[in-house]
């Protein structure tokens, strides 16, 4: 399958992996919405993508927000919702609240996303989990069962949908933006870490994850899968 021409929606498009996808399905000559909460954030991934891409504010976590955003856009061939916040910590810290909040925003905001959208038939979807919903680690319970109720509602999706395909990548640690808040010797430090403890012996790049959205979008015989996209946290 080919991507040139189709209309491709990336909510979460205005940085970081959101943004990456947006570049690689531009290049494909692809018709890209990219959409975000931040307006200055849009602006700046516009200037990035320069060509085949235009930008609207939307908030995943408001149905009349996507709503309007949809009607707006029509019947679309791809769409890719990368956004999210979630809430890390340990399980007696993180309140009742803030799980809530991380559940409205990561699982439901995709719901609410798939629920407003026209996706063509044959056309996909693309959600996005994480690698600890299968390797929950200690302080993440509430990002482990959010990534996990993604990756269920993936599968079900994928035969409730069809032909609609529906697939959820799942990316380990990432260089991206979202970390950018650590000090730079605190994020480097990081990085250097987990990349010792991975068999590919680095972390990813946005980039990575593009590759495999890009793949998701072109492969007719791909759905309900959840692809890990993590080199190898996994296995250690």
């Amino acid at each position: 399958m080919t991507i040139e021409g189709k209309k491709v929606v990336v909510i979460g498009g205005s940085s970081g992996m959101g943004l990456a996808i947006a570049k690689a399905v531009a290049a494909e000559k692809a018709k890209v919405v990219i959409s975000g909460r931040s307006p200055q954030k849009l602006e700046n991934a516009l200037a990035e993508i320069e060509e085949n891409v235009l930008a609207y504010p939307v908030d995943i976590t408001d149905m009349a927000s996507l709503q309007e955003f949809f009607r707006r856009e029509g019947e679309i061939d791809h769409l890719v919702i990368t956004g999210g916040v979630v809430t890390w910590g340990g399980f007696k810290e993180v309140s009742v609240e803030e799980a809530i909040a991380a559940m409205n925003s990561k699982f439901f905001g995709q719901y609410r996303a798939i629920q407003a959208a026209t996706v063509c038939p044959g056309g996909s979807v693309t959600l996005f989990s994480g690698g600890l919903s299968r390797r929950p680690k200690v302080g993440t319970a509430a990002v482990t069962a959010v990534n996990a109720a993604v990756e269920g509602l993936g599968q079900a999706l994928a035969i409730e949908l069809a032909p609609v395909r529906v697939n959820v990548i799942a990316p380990g640690l990432v260089k991206t933006p979202a970390y950018s808040a650590l000090p730079d010797s605190e994020r480097q430090a990081m990085y250097d870490s987990a990349a010792k403890a991975l068999p590919v012996g680095q972390v990813g790049a946005a980039e990575d994850i593009a590759a495999v959205a890009l793949m998701l979008m072109t492969n007719p015989y791909m759905t309900g899968a959840i692809i890990d996209v993590d080199g190898g946290s996994r296995l250690v």
